[in-house]
């Protein structure tokens, strides 16, 4: 029994002569370890992401997906005689844009709900107008081509024809058609490299006038889609205009607006595309047109705070996060003199690690910035009374109180700074490690952690040092 409490005392004392480097050590080694639950939470995120755009795909597909369109142009079939006796005659579509292009967009939006996640999705009316100009037409026809002008189609095109909510018409010499699809092609691509296979679907009207004549042709269309809406530039020169009611529209595709209008309610935006800048020919044949999608004139209907991609960028602070955390509750304990054990540290990383999965399950219900605020909200209140609990003192509680309010304040700050996410993080890295040094100047980092109680402790400078 003697040995048993002789091992006993011995093993106390070890514990007791542990030195705070030591214990310093430990806890930076408990903070690394607590990063690997946050690879846990992240693969929640990313899944939670798949789904989500699981359920973009499954909405987008009753109702068009984006949405891409292609103004008037003339299609002319082709044949080409055979190069042999036992070879057939080769047939083609022949191409010709107009010379110059102009079109409206109005665009209305709604969301709609497939359980906790939103897709925008809209009703758009579509005017496209086109000046064509036959004079010299063919000009880049493959050699011995006969073109049958009697089979020419006014076409447009549209990638996804679902997403059609009325007939689209074609109006030419002052006949209006409704267009039914193209009977040369049914589809086109436009992709540069074809193996990337992104195609319109074409639809048709038959080309009345003759060749060699100049002619107006304007088109309507009404059309719904998901997330995007694009109008290739169609024309040698082409203007378009696109307003709607999306408070936070993104402009993309090959040429950005020569000017916007965005408020909170509306958002207006027009294009001039010049031929010199279309980098797509004014006539060919089909296989040779190609390219026109690096000309689209885009707008996306984006949701300004994604709560997927808000929380990611927030467990990308995890290290830094917990670092912080647990150098607070280090200091606490050094300044005290009361010691905490390492299965207290893991249970504040567990808590933090908790945070992340609150803020992921409010930001889907509420958005992002009120889940932060009610997650990060319990979590500073729970950890600066678990450090009131610990220590046994409510001033320490307050004081750890206005620490973790500072430090999850930061946080929410990085992650709405963006572009000065970086500098801030490490300028407020600097001045905590800073900080930390400062407070810590007295101390022997040898000696053992301070004991409320013992004579050291109300004089820090007094401490025994002991030697490792």
């Amino acid at each position: 029994m003697s040995d048993l409490s002789t091992l006993q005392s011995s093993l106390r004392a070890r514990i007791k002569s542990r030195s705070m480097g030591v214990k310093l050590i430990v806890v930076c080694a408990l903070a690394l370890v607590m990063t690997i639950p946050a690879f846990f939470v992240e693969g929640l995120v990313e899944d939670r992401t798949r789904r989500a755009g699981d359920v973009v795909r499954e909405v987008s597909g009753h109702v068009g997906g984006e949405q891409s369109f292609l103004g008037p142009t003339l299609s002319i079939p082709y044949s080409l005689p055979p190069q042999s006796p036992t070879d057939a005659a080769r047939h083609g579509m022949y191409l010709v844009f107009p010379v110059h292009a102009s079109g409206t967009v109005k665009t209305t939006t709604e969301e709609r709900r497939r359980s906790l996640f939103k897709v925008p999705v809209f009703q758009a009316d579509v005017k496209l107008d086109a000046t064509f100009d036959l004079t010299g037409v063919p000009t880049a026809a493959p050699q011995g081509a006969e073109l049958d002008w009697s089979r020419a189609e006014i076409v447009i095109g549209v990638s996804d024809a679902r997403g059609a909510l009325s007939d689209a018409t074609i109006t030419a010499d002052g006949k209006t058609s409704t267009v039914v699809p193209a009977q040369i092609a049914d589809s086109m691509t436009i992709a540069a490299d074809q193996s990337q296979h992104v195609k319109l679907a074409l639809l048709g009207a038959p080309f009345a006038s003759k060749h060699g004549t100049q002619f107006n042709v304007s088109s309507s269309m009404r059309f719904s889609g998901a997330q995007r809406i694009a109008v290739l530039a169609y024309g040698k020169t082409t203007h378009l205009t696109i307003e709607g009611d999306w408070p936070s529209p993104g402009f993309d595709g090959g040429f950005l607006p020569v000017s916007r209008n965005v408020s909170a309610h509306r958002f207006s935006a027009e294009w001039s595309v010049p031929f010199i800048a279309r980098g797509v020919r004014a006539e060919g044949t089909a296989d040779s047109i190609t390219g026109l999608d690096g000309t689209a004139l885009g707008v996306s209907f984006i949701e300004v705070a994604d709560p997927y991609q808000s929380v990611n960028r927030s467990l990308k602070y995890v290290p830094l996060f917990l670092g912080l955390v647990f150098l607070s509750y280090f200091l606490f304990e050094v300044t005290t003199g009361k010691r905490i054990h390492p299965a207290q540290y893991v249970l504040v990383g567990i808590a933090q690690i908790i945070f992340y999965l609150l803020l992921l399950s409010l930001a889907e219900r509420i958005g992002f910035d009120f889940g932060f605020l009610i997650a990060g909200a319990g979590t500073v209140l729970l950890l600066s009374a678990n450090a009131g609990w610990m220590f046994e003192s409510r001033a320490l509680a307050y004081r750890a109180l206005a620490i973790f309010t500072l430090l999850y304040g930061l946080i929410y700050t990085l992650l709405r700074l963006e572009d000065n996410a970086l500098l801030v993080g490490a300028v407020a890295s600097f001045m905590a490690i800073a900080a930390a040094m400062y407070f810590t100047r007295w101390i022997d980092w040898y000696s053992s952690l301070p004991v409320a109680g013992d004579p050291g402790h109300s004089n820090p400078s007094a401490m025994p040092t002991d030697p490792a």
